[in-house]
Formats: C-alpha cells, sequence, structure tokens
C-alpha cells in the first residue's frame, strides 16, 4: 500500500482497543481511537478515515446504527467485530451497509488482511472519473457494466452505484457461474476471505442487497433467481463475464 492508511479502531473494551491499535499501528498505519460512537464522530469530522473497526454493542449510539449513518454519504471501510451470538445483528449490520464482519475472539492478522483489502478498494473508488483510462477493466451484463477496479455498477445512462466488498465478491462469483445453480454453501465457499457457519445468513442478505442495486424486483426476479431447495441461479440475457 502505497500511502499510510488511517484506521479507527471503535470499541468500547479497553483491551480490544490495545489490541487492534497496536497491531495495526506495527503494520505501518495511523490509528485513531473511539470508546463510543459520538467520540467517532467527532475523529471522522477532524481525520480522513478509510476503514474503521466498529464494534456492534456499543454504550449510546449502537455501531449498527452508526453503520447506517456512515453508509449514507461515504464509501469508507466498515468492518463489523461482534460477538459470536451476535447472528441477527451481523445480519442487520450487513443489511445496513457494512463490508464485512469477524467474530470474537479474532484473529488479528485476518482482520489486518481484509482491512488492507477494503481500503484498496475505498482508494480506487475515490479516483476522480476523469482520469479513468479506456482500458478500465469491465464487465458487461445485460444492461449493466461492473467496473472490477473501482467496483462501481452502472447503467445504461451511467447513473453508477458502488458495491461493498461482500456485493463485489458474491456478484463477480455469480457471473463467472452464470447459468449454474450454487447453494449458500458453494457461494461462500467461492468468495474470498469469508467464514461460514450453516446457520449463516450472509448470502440470502447480500442476495438482497444485489437485487436491489441491481432493480432486480425480489417478488420476480429475472436476474438473480431462487432456485428453492437448490440455491440461487444467475441468468443474464447477455453477459462478457469471462
Amino acid at each position: 500500500m502505497s500511502a499510510v492508511a488511517t484506521v479507527m479502531v471503535v470499541d468500547d473494551d479497553e483491551l480490544t482497543r490495545q489490541c487492534l491499535s497496536s497491531y495495526f499501528e506495527n503494520e505501518g498505519f495511523r490509528v485513531f481511537c473511539a470508546s463510543n460512537a459520538e467520540d467517532a464522530e467527532t475523529l471522522l469530522s477532524e481525520e480522513s478515515i478509510e476503514l474503521v473497526l466498529l464494534d456492534i454493542r456499543l454504550p449510546g449510539k449502537d455501531g449498527l446504527t452508526l453503520t447506517r449513518e456512515l453508509r449514507v454519504g461515504s464509501e469508507i471501510g466498515i468492518i463489523l467485530v461482534t460477538g459470536r451470538d451476535d447472528d441477527i445483528d451481523r445480519l442487520i449490520g450487513l443489511e445496513c451497509g457494512a463490508d464485512d464482519y469477524v467474530t470474537k475472539p479474532f484473529n488479528p492478522r485476518e482482520i489486518l488482511a481484509r482491512g488492507k483489502n477494503l481500503i484498496r478498494r475505498v482508494r480506487r473508488c475515490q479516483q476522480p472519473l476523469a482520469g479513468a483510462k479506456p482500458s478500465a477493466n469491465l464487465r458487461k451484463f445485460d444492461r449493466w457494466t461492473l467496473n472490477m477496479d473501482s467496483r462501481q455498477l452502472s447503467d445504461e445512462q451511467h447513473n453508477s452505484a458502488p458495491l461493498t466488498e461482500g456485493e463485489f465478491q458474491l456478484l463477480t462469483t455469480l457471473m463467472r457461474h452464470a447459468g449454474q445453480t450454487l447453494s449458500r454453501d458453494q457461494l461462500m465457499d467461492r468468495m474470498r476471505n469469508r467464514q461460514w457457519a450453516p446457520s449463516d445468513r450472509t448470502i440470502d442478505v447480500l442476495i438482497g442487497r444485489l437485487r436491489r442495486k441491481l432493480q432486480d424486483n425480489p417478488a420476480d426476479p429475472r436476474l438473480i433467481l431462487t432456485v428453492h431447495g437448490a440455491g440461487y441461479l444467475f441468468t443474464p440475457q447477455s453477459t462478457d463475464c469471462s
């Protein structure tokens, strides 16, 4: 990573803050810490933060509310740090726009790897469109174009929507296997850096978010079909997803 990246750890547990901040600082990151959402918002207004490591359960305003508010006006990377029993909150966090999640107890090296990937995406999204090269890495299907470098999804009228890390990984997985029914297990296995448990509904949440961005009516989807008892099927009319 060419320039020093800036990370903020938001957790009311001092030990967790110290663990994450020291690990990222040792890897050359600038790190800020906050014990609650209000302090985090102050830091965000004063510093250029690229990645937030955010505990769901905070005193006062919780991490889910902060995630929703951040995602409305920012493409900042958001990794939720959750308890092992926070399945419902984790799914709500993904619905609110979080990019990823890790569960306590966590492996700092795993969070570092995911954080680096997210920061690269944030920086690509921040690059001015005017500087885009004609040779941009594009994939097209139906009336949609996916820029693989900036992870921007655009329609024929050039209206664009950025994809979170999970949305991007899922969409590219579906594109690589267009016309093939994939189970939740198979989808999760093909997505990079993802943890999987049999009761996990992460795929269902991400499918719902992709359908909204693709304007694919969930009551009568045309692009991403639900094959009951089997999984999901990506059925674009035309594609260059190779």
